[in-house]
């Protein structure tokens, strides 16, 4: 969502670049020919935990960090802002940011977007016009795509509510759900009765889901049994693998039906995969999504993306302010 006011801004400096996550927020200040300027990086962006206000004041210290670095003033910093931040999930709550932050006066014109933009735009090749769709699986799961004349297609991806199952988080509560009902005879046996316990040192799943409830064991831990879910899987279980080949089904799913809205299931087309869990490249995973997807979508072309979204965040702004390939060469040179 786009917002803007007149004024002036900074010659060189073109471009400020958010990609603002759950746990890490990274700025950067990009030049008019793709050069990076200045950079910083801050922590975490969760207006639904502290409010919009709130979240933009934490945003604006790295914002400042960034300008120093650059030898510039904050406000009126650059002409335009590409901000691609978590928890803009929605068009309206991507409207209500863009608000907050023009009104920041960092620079003339603002656009937000959700970060998983960020993913896609980061994955295309340096000069690529913007098409594609990008499937990301990290602490949660959600996919969007884009085509060079503005279309796109996304989904709200605010967890079951919006249809949503996977995700890094949903990955270890599913693991969590088949290993009790093993241990208490409702469910078919699974080493992750084992695994999931032994990862903290813990003897059984009733220790386990006791140190959980009584929060013992901190909740943010949780995250740290999806790798103990895959190497299960990896090692032959079948209840892991079940719920690794469902997270290889959501994926293509999602992909598939960003390409349909998109009219893009019979070209050629990149499909790339972010986010902590895809990146981490689990052969069973990987696989299995590469089969699906050919089923679905033969033309598709994986990618899987390594570059930090924050280059994303900078190329949708270059696109925005119309800047040549070689600006964009430079700046994914910069982060290559």
């Amino acid at each position: 969502m786009a917002v803007s006011t007149a004024g002036e801004t900074v010659g060189r400096a073109s471009v400020l670049a958010v990609d603002a996550g759950n746990s890490k927020t990274d700025v950067a200040v990009i030049g008019a020919d793709g050069s990076v300027l200045g950079t910083a990086r801050g922590g975490g962006f969760q207006p639904p935990v502290v409010g919009i206000e709130a979240a933009v004041d934490a945003l604006a210290v790295t914002v400042a960090e960034a300008a120093s670095a650059a030898g510039l003033p904050e406000r009126d910093l650059v002409g335009h802002v590409s901000a691609c931040l978590a928890n803009a999930d929605l068009p309206v709550e991507e409207r209500e940011l863009a608000e907050a932050v023009q009104a920041r006066g960092w620079g003339r014109t603002t656009e937000v977007r959700n970060d998983t933009f960020a993913i896609l735009r980061a994955g295309l090749p340096s000069g690529a016009e913007p098409r594609g769709v990008a499937v990301v699986c990290g602490a949660g799961i959600n996919c969007v795509g884009m085509l060079p004349d503005g279309r796109t297609a996304r989904f709200p991806a605010i967890g079951r509510i919006s249809g949503d199952w996977g995700g890094g988080s949903g990955l270890a509560e599913e693991a969590l759900w088949f290993a009790a009902r093993a241990e208490d005879g409702r469910g078919e046996p699974t080493e992750l009765v084992r695994t999931l316990p032994g990862h903290f040192g813990l003897g059984s799943m009733y220790e386990l889901i006791e140190a959980l409830h009584r929060e013992h064991i901190p909740f943010v831990r949780r995250h740290e049994l999806t790798p103990v879910l895959f190497a299960t899987s990896a090692a032959g279980d079948a209840v892991a693998r079940s719920v690794v080949d469902r997270l290889a089904e959501e994926v293509v799913v999602l992909a598939a039906v960003a390409l349909g809205k998109l009219g893009l299931l019979d070209e050629e087309v990149p499909v790339l995969l972010g986010g902590s869990v895809l990146a981490a490249r689990h052969p069973r995973l990987d696989d299995r999504i590469a089969e699906l997807l050919a089923a679905r979508a033969p033309k598709a072309v994986i990618g899987v993306v390594t570059a930090p979204p924050v280059l994303g965040a900078a190329l949708l702004g270059l696109d925005q302010v119309g800047a040549g390939a070689e600006a964009h060469a430079r700046l994914g040179a910069h982060y290559a």
